[in-house]
């Protein structure tokens, strides 16, 4: 695939601040959920704030040679929500979220040690293409219920077809603009049909608000008119987001080694499967850009990145951070993996968050919206994670039981929990494919040679 803007390059400035809007679009929606699911207070504007921050750090770290923003990881909301287990205060659970991103973020940087000092080939003979494509293609595959899901989503007495069809306008505008359109155009899908999603479902919105039809009522305004309920005030245009680690600070005094203890079993375990996932998203985005990421700037400094970066997040916003599908999705849509977009992203998602009025318009986005937008988006990571394995011989039952395991237990939706601690559909997967992988690794063949199966 021909990049219109590749790593190095630096769209003029007017442009660079729709396209990084455009990728703040395509992940925010996301980052802000994790907050709102975990409850007990946390602020969504806070952890945009720390996603910011987050990718800053990790662009620091990969030297500026990775177009990746880091989010809220949904991985982690069972850690989360242990943090507030057991009755314990806000102020306590607050700490107890800024300790846990430590050490995940901590299972990183001995990570990235190990590999600094034994190279990546242990990463490429452990997950070949045979089994890190099926599972690029399942983290899309997986999110697939979910794009679907909120495709259908109308507020209360809404009807759902109403809220479909604003959804597929959305996903059509965006598919026409990426076929079709000239330059700017081409460049900017998602901002596009978001916008013609949104106009519609406003139209849609506005007859049933003077019909009296509850139905055709598709977009939530409250969010602007809560703006106003104390008149015009400064709190109208400025927001204030309520920072992770000034409350953390407040629960210091009440920390006991079982409750350290207890945040280290929740968050540690879960850090491995996150790594996983850091590794199919760069395979993904080296795929994309055609340079493998993993080599240059390297594993190391990716892992530190993220790792750190989902420190810094946490600190800030109290979501551990991660590598995001939906913005390697947008670099492959849009051709533009400029890394100078993705820190202009991070740099308008600091602003963004102290800004009421925008973050007042993201909140009202409708649910239907977004969903035909994660139809595109999951899908293209679907897509990316198939071309992984168009080179590799499925004639051949060694690797076709690789995928089969792979997709059968993804799509299935396996999953294992071992008391607090859960591994997710695309951790089991993923190990699952690498047993079968080591199992048919070596075959006998019929002039009794034996085969490597590893793909390179």
């Amino acid at each position: 695939m021909k990049l219109i803007y590749n790593v190095n390059d630096k769209p003029k400035f007017p442009q660079l601040i729709v396209y990084a809007l455009q990728q703040l679009l395509a992940i925010m929606t996301a980052t802000l959920v994790v907050p709102v699911i975990v409850g007990n207070g946390m602020d969504p504007a806070a952890a945009l704030l720390g996603a910011g921050i987050g990718t800053l750090v990790y662009v620091l770290f990969t030297k500026k040679k990775s177009p990746v923003f880091l989010g809220s990881s949904f991985a982690f909301l069972g850690s989360m929500a242990a943090a507030f287990a057991g009755g314990v205060s806000m102020q306590l659970g607050y700490l107890g979220l800024i300790l846990g991103a430590v050490f995940a973020g901590l299972v990183y940087v001995v990570i990235a040690i190990i590999v600094k000092i034994a190279g990546v080939n242990w990463i490429s003979k452990l997950m070949p293409a045979v089994v890190i494509g099926p599972i690029v293609a399942l983290i899309g595959l997986s999110l697939a219920g979910n794009a679907v899901g909120d495709l259908q989503k109308a507020p209360a007495g809404g009807h759902p077809y109403v809220a479909i069809i604003c959804g597929l306008v959305t996903l059509a505008v965006i598919i026409l603009c990426s076929t079709y359109g000239k330059k700017t155009a081409k460049l900017i899908p998602f901002i596009i049909g978001i916008l013609a999603g949104y106009a519609v479902a406003s139209i849609f919105t506005i007859i049933g608000n003077v019909a009296d039809i509850d139905a055709l009522k598709v977009v939530d305004y409250s969010p602007f008119t809560a703006l106003v309920e104390e008149g015009v005030t400064w709190k109208t245009f400025l927001h204030v987001p309520g920072v992770t680690f000034w409350t953390a600070f407040k629960g210091i005094g009440e920390i006991t080694p079982t409750y350290i203890g207890t945040i280290a079993v929740a968050y540690i375990p879960v850090a491995f499967v996150v790594f996983a996932e850091h590794i199919a998203d760069h395979k993904n985005i080296s795929s994309i850009i055609e340079k493998d990421l993993l080599e240059e700037p390297g594993l190391h400094r990716t892992l530190l990145g993220d790792g750190i970066g989902s420190i810094a997040g946490a600190f800030f916003g109290g979501c551990p951070n991660t590598t995001y599908g939906e913005s390697v999705g947008c670099v492959a849509i849009t051709r533009n993996a400029s890394v100078a977009t993705i820190i202009t992203a991070a740099i308008e998602a600091i602003i963004v968050s102290f800004l009421a009025p925008l973050v007042a318009f993201v909140n009202s986005i409708p649910s239907c919206v977004m969903g035909g937008v994660c139809m595109a988006l999951y899908g293209f990571i679907a897509v990316s994670g198939l071309k992984m394995i168009q080179n590799v011989d499925l004639g051949k039952n060694r690797n076709l039981f690789v995928v089969s395991v792979i997709l059968i237990s993804g799509i299935g939706g396996l999953s294992l929990t071992f008391g607090k601690v859960t591994l997710t559909t695309i951790a089991v997967a993923l190990i699952l494919g690498i047993l079968t992988n080591l199992m048919v690794s070596k075959k006998t063949s019929e002039d009794g040679e034996v085969e490597n199966q590893i793909i390179k």
